[in-house]
């Protein structure tokens, strides 16, 4: 800190200092350099109402660091999470121990998106339903409706064991489709309304990115600006908004949707005396038209563009049916949205999906495309494919644009930052991602001792990574590392079909295996620490988010350089225009998404000062290729072998208790 710091920075370094209260108030807690010198950053930030990218490596203290600052500014400020259970462990924990210590009176509240509440209204319409299948789902909806006469806050996460996909929650839960708003029957009641009007008097507001995002994308939820006034933004997990943000300035719409609103038309009829006579037909037959027309794409690849959808005569021809089918919804529905509020909104709906897919189409006459983020030719419209589903989805090349009018308009500080925003050791990329043209900047390493507590195995011999036979190789070259260690691994792929093979060849070893899918993510990596001997295998999501300190995971295995997968038609647009401008793809737009998402799942082995462990990079071109030297250099100093025996050594040191 320089002598020209602010009061608020010299406060914050205070605070976060051996004599301050937080010392005495928390347990284990002690004075971090790292940790001061970030609250220096963020508090100078929040005085001044500028931009802050701020790298905080693993154990740098970056949640307390900028808590400190945004408590003793009394400024209105919304910190944003990348997931909503980081949201809860940051409102349930870290949260009131910070502001108790400090002995700071502000207000807080905690506010998630409208799916995360019960919608009582969408309750009651559920009671009898006949899509609930089985007995679990039957048991599933009984909790729901018991808990329902007891909670205050109509938050889901009160309900523990409840999956996070189960079928019962669509059931219970609003859209902005379907809520009924003012018209609802229950709006005094709301638990959405009153958890917003609790964000609106708060001093300090937690949110999640997708809230953050449905915010400045002006969707509302149908309640006007849920976030007004706020004089600072601390965005955590800030590497994931780039991604997050294209998704929330396009639109898209999925076969669920559509199945829901054919559903739901119907199910408001039984309010209304004398019209499922009307909607009945045009409902059965836009269900029926989004079957026919997911039958149509099974042909296609699970991705793609338009262009190639359309090519496929059936999916054109379904396509077609699908529009007539929701044209003639809206037309019945018309006549009727009067005579009640669920009727209108259902007619509300019709007409917007039904706009959706003419302007994916590309079609005339489809209105104006607001929801894109500059020219609506600079967005890609492409598809996805589920097991049983389909979605629609138009997506900006480029959120910059948005994002940076966002941030000018709101006259607000904000703060950016993450374990992995930078690459190389600079924030080009990620500037250039969310249109910052001036910031300031800080990189804070992990304090961790790398020499003594770590070791990056690089195993020799492998072949390339598109050899047919590199799975086997690469399971080959980890089995002696599972040997020495006694199991404690998570094995991370960049493919679920590596996985689904790794899963075969390590069934029935002398360690218990924990595979992706096989159960909830949450269940799955209780078991996997339970164990003490585990190995656990997965994909791109348990790169992130996953926190698992201590012996129970000694070593990391990434089998691949996590570059994007080639079929995303999005990632494809995004180079071309990279091109276009005179850029480089490969350096300007792959490199630097790969090394962050490598930066992540290396960030899964050290946790703590005590802990240890191997981590094992497997591909050959991070020493074959010119560009895995930035990769290597993005990473903390590990020490790093190619020689198996030095991998032993370093488990013989630290035998297993």
């Amino acid at each position: 800190m320089t002598a020209t710091s602010s009061s608020l920075a010299r406060a914050a370094v205070a605070a976060l200092g051996p004599q301050a209260a937080l010392a005495d108030a928390l347990p284990g807690f002690r004075p971090r350099p790292a940790q001061q010198r970030l609250a220096a950053a963020v508090a100078e930030a929040l005085e001044a109402r500028s931009v802050l990218l701020a790298e905080a490596g693993t154990g740098t203290g970056k949640t307390f660091a900028y808590l400190v600052p945004a408590l003793l500014s009394g400024r209105k400020t919304i910190i944003s999470t990348g997931t909503r259970a980081l949201q809860d462990q940051l409102y349930q924990r870290d949260l009131p121990r910070v502001r108790q210590a400090l002995g700071v009176g502000l207000k807080t509240a905690l506010l998630k998106g409208r799916a995360n509440y019960l919608c009582r209204y969408r309750l009651e319409q559920a009671k009898g339903e006949p899509r609930l299948t089985s007995r679990e789902q039957v048991a599933q909806f009984q909790r729901v409706v018991a808990w329902s006469g007891r909670t205050r806050s109509g938050d889901l996460a009160e309900l523990d064991g409840l999956p996070e996909d189960s079928p019962v929650l669509p059931l219970v839960t609003s859209t902005v489709d379907n809520c009924l708003g003012g018209e609802c029957p229950f709006w005094e009641d709301c638990f959405v309304v009153q958890a917003r009007q609790r964000a609106q008097a708060a001093d300090l507001v937690v949110v999640n990115h997708h809230l953050l995002l449905a915010d400045l994308a002006l969707r509302q939820e149908g309640f006007g600006e849920i976030l007004p006034g706020a004089q600072a933004f601390i965005i955590d997990e800030a590497h994931q908004l780039p991604e997050l943000a294209s998704q929330f300035f396009g639109e898209g719409l999925g076969a669920r949707a559509l199945v829901e609103l054919a559903r739901d038309a119907v199910a408001e009829c039984a309010n209304v005396p004398g019209t499922l006579a009307a909607v009945q037909a045009p409902a059965r037959q836009l269900d029926a038209a989004t079957r026919a027309l997911r039958e149509a794409m099974e042909g296609l690849p699970v991705r793609g563009t338009v262009g190639q959808a359309l090519a496929l005569p059936a999916v054109a021809a379904g396509l077609a049916a699908l529009e007539a089918a929701l044209k003639a919804l809206a037309d019945a529905l018309q006549p009727l949205a009067e005579a009640a509020a669920g009727l209108d909104a259902c007619h509300a709906r019709a007409r917007q999906q039904h706009a959706v897919l003419l302007r994916w189409q590309g079609l005339a006459g489809a209105g104006e495309a607001a929801s894109d983020a500059g020219d609506p030719d600079q967005a890609v419209r492409w598809y996805e494919l589920s097991p049983r589903g389909f979605r629609l989805q138009r997506t900006p090349l480029d959120v910059a644009g948005p994002l940076r009018a966002h941030r000018e308009q709101s006259h607000a500080a904000w703060v950016f930052t993450s374990a992995t925003l930078a690459v190389d050791g600079h924030f080009d990329h990620i500037r250039q991602r969310l249109g910052i043209e001036t910031a300031e900047e800080l990189i804070e390493a992990s304090p961790f001792d790398w020499a003594r507590q770590a070791l990056c195995y690089l195993p020799p011999g492998l072949p390339a990574p598109a050899a047919r036979d590199y799975g086997q190789a690469v399971l080959a070259a980890v089995r002696p590392v599972l040997e020495a260690s006694g199991g404690r691994a998570f094995l991370l792929f960049a493919s679920h079909r590596a996985l689904r093979e790794a899963a075969e060849a390590l069934a029935g070893g002398p360690w218990p295996l924990f595979v992706q899918g096989s159960a909830p993510r949450h269940e799955l990596l209780e078991r996997f620490r339970a164990s003490g001997n585990g190995v656990l295998l997965g994909t791109a999501s348990f790169r992130e988010g996953v926190d698992v300190a201590g012996e129970a995971l000694s070593v990391v295995v990434i089998d691949k350089l996590p570059f994007a997968a080639p079929d995303d038609p999005v990632l494809q647009a995004r180079l071309e225009a990279v091109r276009r401008a005179g850029g480089r793809p490969f350096f300007d737009e792959q490199i630097p998404q790969a090394v962050i998402a490598l930066k992540q799942g290396v960030g899964r082995l050290i946790r703590t000062e005590r802990d240890r462990g191997v981590l094992v990079l497997c591909d050959p071109r991070l020493l074959s290729r010119a560009y895995g030297r930035i990769f290597l250099d993005s990473l903390p100093p590990l020490p790093k072998t190619r020689a198996l025996e030095q991998v032993r050594a370093f488990f013989a040191d630290n035998p297993d208790p």
